[in-house]
C-alpha cells in the first residue's frame, strides 16, 4: 500500500518536477557555467574562466555605477515606502464609516500593471505638461524636468515606487487585526496615550509583518527593471541606470550573454548576504509571540 501511494504521489507531483527541473534548476545550472564563457547567442560557448568577473569588478564603471543607483533607490524607496504604508495602514484600521472603500481604493494601485503604471508615471512627470509640475506651478514653484535631469531621475523612480505601497498595506492591516484588544484596554487603563500605545504594542506586534516586508521589499527593490527600462532606459548618462537593466542591455542588445550570467550571479551574491544580515539582525527587533519564536 505504501509503495502504491508513493507512485501516486511521484505522478501527482511530476508536473512540478519536471517545471523545476527544466525551468529553474536546469537554466541556474546553465547560467553558472555560461558566467565563464563568452558566447553571443549566435556562436558556440568559448570557456574563458573568471575573465567575465575580473572585468566586472576591475574595469567595468557602469556596473559599478549601477550598484550605486541601486543601493541608492533602494536606501530610500524601501523605508520611505514601509513608513507610508505603515502610516496608512494605522488610518486604516479605525472604525469609520466607509472605510472599505479606502482601503479598496489605497490597495488598487498596487495591482495596476507595472507597464501601465510606468506609461502613467511618463506623462505625470513630463517637464511641462506633466501634472506634478503643473500642480507645483499653482504654489509658484518651477518642477524639475524630473526624467531628463541627471539629479532629478532617481528621486522620481523613488516617487514611482510609491505607487505600490498598498500590497504592504493590506499586509500590516492583517496584522493589525490580529493584536489582542485586550492590550489597548489594559495600557488605556493605565492612562496610556494613543501615541504610546503605538509605540508599545501596535508596532512590537507588527515587527514579524515589517520584518516580511522588508525581506520582500528590499529583494524587490535590488532586482527594479521594468520602471528603468520603460520610463528612462538607463539614461540620462545612466544616471538612472540599475543592475537588473544593465543585465538585460548586456544579454538581449550587446548579446553577451556570458558577461550578463556574471552580473545575474554577482546580484545574487549581493541579495543573498544581505538578505543573510537582515535574518541575523531579526532577533535583535522582531517580537514573536511565545512559542511562535522557538518554532
Amino acid at each position: 500500500m505504501r509503495k502504491k501511494d508513493g507512485k501516486w504521489f511521484y505522478i501527482f507531483i511530476s508536473p512540478w518536477l519536471i517545471g523545476f527541473l527544466g525551468l529553474t534548476l536546469g537554466p541556474i545550472l546553465f547560467s553558472i557555467y555560461m558566467s565563464f564563457t563568452n558566447w553571443d547567442l549566435f556562436q558556440s560557448p568559448e570557456f574563458i574562466g573568471i575573465d567575465n568577473y575580473k572585468t566586472l569588478l576591475t574595469d567595468d564603471p557602469i556596473f559599478w555605477k549601477s550598484v550605486g543607483n541601486t543601493f541608492f533607490y533602494a536606501l530610500i524607496s524601501i523605508p520611505l515606502g514601509m513608513s507610508i504604508s505603515l502610516w496608512i495602514a494605522y488610518y486604516l484600521n479605525k472604525k469609520i464609516k466607509g472605510i472599505t472603500f479606502f482601503r479598496i481604493l489605497f490597495y488598487l494601485p498596487s495591482v495596476v500593471p507595472v507597464v501601465a503604471s510606468s506609461l502613467l508615471f511618463i506623462h505625470l512627470l513630463a517637464p511641462t505638461e506633466g501634472l506634478i509640475n503643473q500642480a507645483l506651478a499653482i504654489f509658484g514653484i518651477q518642477g524639475p524636468a524630473w526624467l531628463l535631469d541627471p539629479n532629478w531621475v532617481k528621486p522620481a523612480l523613488i516617487l514611482m515606487s510609491l505607487w505600490g505601497v498598498g500590497g504592504g498595506v493590506v499586509l500590516l492591516l492583517a496584522g493589525m487585526k490580529g493584536i489582542p484588544q485586550e492590550l489597548y484596554e489594559a495600557a488605556a487603563i493605565d492612562g496610556a496615550k494613543s501615541t504610546q500605545s503605538f509605540f508599545h504594542i501596535t508596532f512590537p506586534m507588527l515587527t514579524p509583518v515589517i520584518f516580511f516586508n522588508l525581506v520582500t521589499g528590499m529583494i524587490g527593490a535590488l532586482q527594479t527593471f521594468a520602471q528603468v527600462f520603460i520610463v528612462t532606459a538607463g539614461g540620462p548618462d545612466n544616471s538612472s541606470q540599475m543592475v537588473v537593466p544593465y543585465l538585460f542591455q548586456n544579454a538581449f542588445q550587446f548579446y553577451k550573454m556570458g558577461y550578463a550570467s556574471a552580473i545575474a550571479w554577482v546580484l545574487f551574491i549581493i541579495i543573498m548576504a544581505l538578505t543573510l544580515v537582515v535574518f541575523r539582525s531579526s532577533a535583535l527587533w522582531v517580537h514573536y509571540e511565545e512559542g511562535k519564536a522557538n518554532e
